[in-house]
């Protein structure tokens, strides 16, 4: 497995990584915003305070997760647009949806169905783009 990462394209993985966070500053900035302050249960307060954390944090995830799914296609070998496909949606509703329902669960949600149901289309969209992005670029 450790050996996959050596031969990763980090050409590939470097253009993943841009698009999933593209796709999330387009996402979570434009199309959902609204919605995200009411699953918060942030409606009409201020938004919290920049800081270094939740400014590059969300870019750091993603790049952990785009990395370790190239890692987990290398050690695969998942070659084809179908088999990418399969891996993408696994992984995306297997792991990342799951686990965004799993800590919305948290009683700090106030609305933990409709933050998963928010945030489950994103992390299922990057799985599968930056799946297929990695393998067609392999």
């Amino acid at each position: 497995m450790f050996v996959a990462f050596t031969d990763l394209n980090w050409i590939a993985v470097a253009i993943a990584f841009i698009v999933a966070a593209g796709l999330g500053g387009l996402y979570y900035g434009i199309a959902i915003a609204r919605a995200y302050d009411v699953a918060l249960g942030r409606v009409g307060k201020p938004a919290p305070a920049p800081s270094m954390v939740r400014n590059l944090g969300p870019a750091v995830c993603t790049l952990f997760t785009t990395v370790t799914t190239a890692v987990l296609l290398e050690a695969l070998d998942i070659t084809s647009l179908g088999e990418a496909l399969g891996f993408g949606m696994v992984v995306g509703v297997g792991y990342l949806a799951a686990m965004t329902f799993q800590i919305a669960l948290n009683p700090n949600f106030p609305h933990p169905l409709f933050y998963g149901l928010l945030n489950a289309p994103y992390f299922v969209l990057t799985s599968l783009t930056t799946s297929v992005i990695i393998v067609q670029l392999r």
